[in-house]
């Protein structure tokens, strides 16, 4: 059975965070994230772990990956 995923963007956009807020929350700058955002491929594991508590979503549900390869995906499935 396929997980539906959403990316990192999507997930902090649907918790109501700006990129401000969820970078504080997780304790780095709001550049470090929005870069996460757009390639979260290799994220560290320290960001990783506090997935599930800042965005309030199983890590399974987020696509790593770059957010390109997340869109091209979408439109092929």
């Amino acid at each position: 059975m396929r997980v539906l995923q959403i990316t990192l963007k999507a997930a902090r956009v649907n918790c109501g965070l700006t990129l401000k807020q969820a970078a504080a929350k997780f304790g780095i700058s709001p550049d470090t994230l929005s870069n996460y955002e757009k390639d979260s491929t290799n994220v560290p594991r320290t960001f990783f772990v506090q997935i599930e508590d800042v965005y309030g979503i199983p890590v399974e549900h987020i696509f790593f990956g770059p957010q390109s390869d997340f869109f091209r995906k979408s439109k092929t499935a």
